[in-house]
């Protein structure tokens, strides 16, 4: 048995999540979904900065482009740490392809023009 917090709509409901995956609490079928599927397999968006080279700025904020198992949150925060962009960055660009294996991509949030 375990118990969490619904995170999917504000009402943040507790959840019971029994040993047979039911779920006990949740006040619609995304709470309980949500509840299964944290148990089975939790994944989360990783959101992190790269080095970038010749801009304004000197990190550049990117995001995976769909939710990783949690498991795979710090092997790929240290495939980021060896990244460096060049300028022009632009948003959308993919700055890590199929990160740890996982058939995601890290993609850049911002655009970033040259330094002038």
């Amino acid at each position: 048995m375990k118990k969490l917090i619904c995170i999917v709509c504000p009402s943040g409901c507790s959840l019971t999540v029994n040993d047979d995956l039911s779920v006990d609490g949740a006040r619609c079928p995304r709470g309980e979904a949500y509840g299964r599927a944290e148990v089975q397999n939790p994944v989360r968006v990783l959101t992190a900065t790269v080095a970038v080279a010749g801009a304004l700025y000197r990190r550049c904020p990117v995001k995976s482009a769909a939710p990783l198992p949690r498991a795979l949150l710090l092997p790929a925060m240290e495939a980021l740490s060896g990244v460096t962009l060049t300028v022009p960055v632009r948003a959308g660009q993919i700055v890590l392809e199929n990160v740890c294996g996982s058939g995601v991509n890290v993609v850049a949030v911002r655009n970033l023009p040259p330094k002038n």
